[in-house]
């Protein structure tokens, strides 16, 4: 790498030191799925920084993550079976990227984002063939909201729709469920309505419950006077 990417190398190196002979005994003991709680923690944390945080804040988080996915590189380059390092990642990615790009590394024309979206599922499909479901792919560890909006998508894919996200109510009746199974149907219906009309209702419910933590702080502030 070139001068420009300095930061970067010195932070590959600082982390091959620290899992090295003599180095951290923490980061030495670590495996893949040891550090799987800090990847989704680190990841949450950059998600606050995107939505609430101040550019220092996202140069931290974005840090973070990036060491995260340096540590599991190094991890591997030093693990039998596996041995790849953070150049073998870039290199795949790169290659993921011009192939899933051929409106720009090839010949395919595509205006809009929408254009780009709708060839991108036969791509994934000749990347993957062994994916035999539109479901194939999804991380069942995503929140349960963000995952319910992803199904929906990809259900649709297959003329499957939500009977809610046919008619979206413009004012939903209010909300009683008496179990679990109504609580998750009626759930499902919203997640359907709003990604019907354009919302994401993942980040909707977070700044609500953003805006419910103002609350608490402020009610254990103490009071003047």
């Amino acid at each position: 790498m070139g001068a420009a990417h300095s930061g970067l190398d010195e932070l590959i190196d600082t982390v091959a030191l620290l899992r090295a002979p003599g180095g951290c005994p923490w980061d030495a003991d670590q495996t893949h799925a040891s550090l799987v709680q800090y990847l989704v923690e680190e990841s949450w944390e950059l998600i606050d920084a995107i939505e609430s945080g101040s550019r220092e804040e996202m140069i931290e988080e974005l840090g973070d993550v990036l060491y995260q996915v340096l540590f599991h590189a190094d991890l591997a380059a030093n693990t039998d079976g596996e041995r790849f390092d953070i150049d073998d990642v870039a290199r795949h990615m790169t290659a993921k990227m011009v192939s899933r790009h051929p409106h720009v590394f090839g010949d395919r024309e595509a205006e809009t984002a929408d254009d780009v979206v709708a060839f991108w599922d036969d791509l994934k499909a000749d990347e993957k063939p062994h994916r035999t479901s539109v479901l194939d792919g999804i991380p069942r560890g995503m929140p349960a909201l963000a995952l319910a909006q992803k199904v929906l998508g990809k259900a649709e894919k297959v003329g499957v729709t939500h009977a809610t996200a046919q008619a979206p109510s413009a004012a939903p009746a209010p909300l009683s469920p008496a179990t679990e199974e109504e609580l998750g149907a009626a759930l499902l219906g919203l997640v359907a309505s709003a990604r019907v009309q354009g919302l994401d209702a993942e980040r909707a419910l977070r700044v609500v419950v953003r805006g419910l933590e103002n609350e608490v702080r402020a009610a254990e502030a103490p009071r003047a006077g």
